[in-house]
């Protein structure tokens, strides 16, 4: 068996996560403190009590879904005896690239929580700058994708899995996407509730300020090598993955490339870490035959506890 760990990204949070397993397990306490600490707010009290609104907002959302995969990582760790070299690559999208690097120590979690944070009030910042949307469109193969984007002036966002492509772009020109994706025999096309274009050259600006703070953030060699969003391949350099920490905040998600690599490698067990089951469900639209497992609260932990 080759197994893989993924982390979950934006969209895949709830008010109430991880609360249960703060409750049962010290060790998964004390990464959502450590987070709160990192950060000098009550982010754990927005998790566990907030309102939706609030845990949406992008500076609030993106360290939430880190506390959570790692404090659900811990858990695995203590209650299970699972070890990251226990899997053969680590894998997240878009931000959970970070809990990915987390969990195999490239990151400490208080920088990790800290470049997150920095990371959704930039990406904010940017999308107050100059307005733009995204939209999914379903049951379009990404050749006709990326030709309505070209000819719409938008940008393939993420690459979510075969038939499910997310595209970036300024308002009017989503708005035009929509229109003639459906004209071209898409099967869905609809705008997302997102705060901009993310993942697409108009979040340049937060790339640069991203930049700066990579600079002075120490990485390490991760344990195990992590999959690039951008490359959809491996990475293992510290100086390499904070250049593709750079470009992937305006670079395409490159998710079902990421996976089918995977696949040619041997890998034949996926098991999601944090946050709900979003990755896992596109895992199992590119490829039915990988195993998947999500692990997320006790009842999880307790199932996988009887598997391994």
């Amino acid at each position: 068996m080759k197994k893989v760990c993924v982390f979950p990204g934006q969209g895949s949070q709830t008010v109430g996560m991880g609360k249960d397993l703060y409750d049962n397990f010290s060790v998964a306490k004390d990464i959502f403190n450590q987070v709160d600490d990192a950060l000098d707010v009550k982010l754990s009290d927005i998790i566990f009590n907030g309102s939706n609104e609030d845990l949406t907002k992008t500076e609030n959302a993106q360290p939430a879904l880190l506390a959570m995969s790692m404090a659900v990582w811990a858990v695995m760790q203590s209650e299970c005896g699972l070890k990251i070299t226990d899997f053969e690559y680590a894998a997240g999208h878009s931000l959970g690239e970070y809990s990915a690097l987390c969990a195999t120590q490239a990151l400490s979690l208080t920088d990790a929580a800290r470049l997150l944070r920095k990371r959704g009030l930039a990406m904010s910042k940017a999308a107050s700058e100059k307005q733009g949307l995204m939209a999914a469109i379903i049951g379009m193969d990404k050749n006709a994708v990326q030709q309505l984007s070209d000819e719409t002036g938008c940008f393939i966002a993420n690459d979510n899995s075969l038939g499910q492509i997310v595209i970036s772009g300024a308002v009017e020109n989503i708005e035009k996407a929509c229109v003639k994706a459906k004209e071209m025999g898409a099967k869905r096309a609809l705008p997302l509730n997102v705060a901009g274009a993310f993942h697409s050259p108009l979040m340049q600006s937060a790339a640069d300020e991203m930049k700066a703070v990579f600079a002075v953030t120490d990485f390490n060699i991760p344990i195990i090598p992590i999959i690039s969003n951008v490359l959809a391949g491996p990475v293992s350099d510290a100086e390499k993955i904070k250049e593709l920490l750079y470009q992937q905040i305006t670079g395409q998600v490159r998710w079902t490339e990421s996976i089918q690599w995977l696949k040619a490698q041997g890998v034949d067990t996926i098991v999601e870490i944090g946050a709900g089951k979003v990755l896992t469900g596109l895992v199992k639209r590119i490829d039915a035959d990988i195993a998947t497992f999500n692990i997320y609260d006790v009842p999880s932990v307790d199932e996988l506890k009887k598997i391994i």
